[in-house]
């Protein structure tokens, strides 16, 4: 049944329609729409009840026009099927949301400047305050990212060219104290399964190995690289020493870390009597892995805030210094990982 007073045929109810079935200005319906504070008392009741009556729908995008922007953030990611890169996008969704702003997601499915820029033309048209690229990955064409002038942006994940605004994981200590905790349990080295080679997280926690490992003055392993999957650690794990001479392994992800158990059990070495594995992301299963995984944690809520407080730092402030803040990540310990022999 169509409301009292609402205009006839389908058509969309304007604002001269509310203010003629409140028996008001349409400059009172407007201030009311924009939630001004002029409008009170049963004024903005009667109006208000007249907007619900109706079905009234204020036009949002001209409204964004008027004030100049439009509550919405653009994410520009090049892969969704990774842990990593869904927590932090699902993070940077929340922490918008609770600043009062959405978000429009736009993957890039080949990682290349081009592909980028083309990424940006298409959020500019969708009509986005700013944009957070999550950069999991080097780019094909090019050694830095080139950002396209007057768009505020931050970039997750990567090396950050100058004057870059960026947002990361600490990588390194986390990594750095993956490695020692198992050389602290007595082990002669720790062997590494890395994540591709065109990650950045990957690179970085590859080279934070290597260095804590010389540091220690202890041999360095070849490194056996994975994609991040299970299975990419089950192949790497039967290509690992199945005796003594590899009694840890550091992994680069969880999933590589559960692919390594299959493989240990397949050749017939215990966890972690015979070897210790320990993991990094510490996703949300890894403490019912068979035995509870050893991990690194990432703090991903966290720097989903940063992301967004980066971002909108820039459009509050556009000539403000990035903060470039590093989030946290921390070592729990769990049963995977113990003295070797133990």
């Amino acid at each position: 049944m169509t409301p009292l007073g609402a205009p006839q045929g389908g058509k969309r109810v304007s604002m001269a329609d509310v203010a003629a079935h409140a028996g008001v200005s349409s400059q009172t319906v407007s201030r009311v729409s924009n939630d001004s504070s002029s409008v009170r008392g049963p004024t903005r009741e009667r109006v208000l009840h007249s907007m619900r009556e109706l079905g009234y729908r204020p036009n949002s995008a001209a409204r964004a026009l008027k004030r100049g922007h439009f509550r919405t953030l653009g994410v520009i990611t090049f892969t969704m099927t990774t842990y990593g890169n869904v927590r932090t996008i699902d993070a940077i969704a929340h922490a918008a949301a609770d600043a009062g702003y959405a978000t429009t997601l736009l993957p890039v499915n080949i990682p290349t400047q081009r592909s980028v820029h083309r990424a940006f033309g298409r959020l500019e048209e969708l009509a986005v305050d700013a944009v957070i690229v999550i950069m999991e990955t080097s780019l094909r064409d090019s050694d830095h990212l080139i950002l396209p002038p007057g768009v505020p942006v931050v970039v997750v994940d990567a090396d950050h060219g100058a004057g870059t605004y960026g947002v990361d994981a600490d990588q390194v200590t986390g990594a750095r104290k993956a490695t020692e905790h198992l050389l602290g349990l007595g082990h002669e080295t720790v062997w590494h399964v890395s994540g591709p080679q065109d990650s950045y997280a990957a690179r970085r926690r590859e080279e934070a190995w290597r260095a804590s490992l010389e540091a220690a003055g202890r041999v360095i392993p070849p490194t056996v690289r994975g994609n991040w999957t299970a299975l990419s650690g089950y192949e790497a794990g039967l290509q690992l020493p199945a005796d003594a001479t590899c009694t840890a392994v550091f992994c680069a992800n969880d999933q590589m870390a559960l692919g390594l158990y299959r493989a240990m059990r397949q050749v017939g070495r215990r966890i972690p009597q015979d070897i210790s594995i320990v993991g990094f992301d510490n996703i949300g299963d890894s403490d019912a892995y068979d035995p509870p995984l050893t991990t690194i944690d990432q703090d991903f809520e966290e720097l989903g805030r940063e992301c967004v407080e980066e971002v909108l730092e820039q459009l509050r402030d556009p000539v403000s210094p990035s903060r470039r803040p590093v989030v946290r990540t921390q070592l729990v310990v769990r049963e995977s990982t113990a003295a070797p022999g133990a």
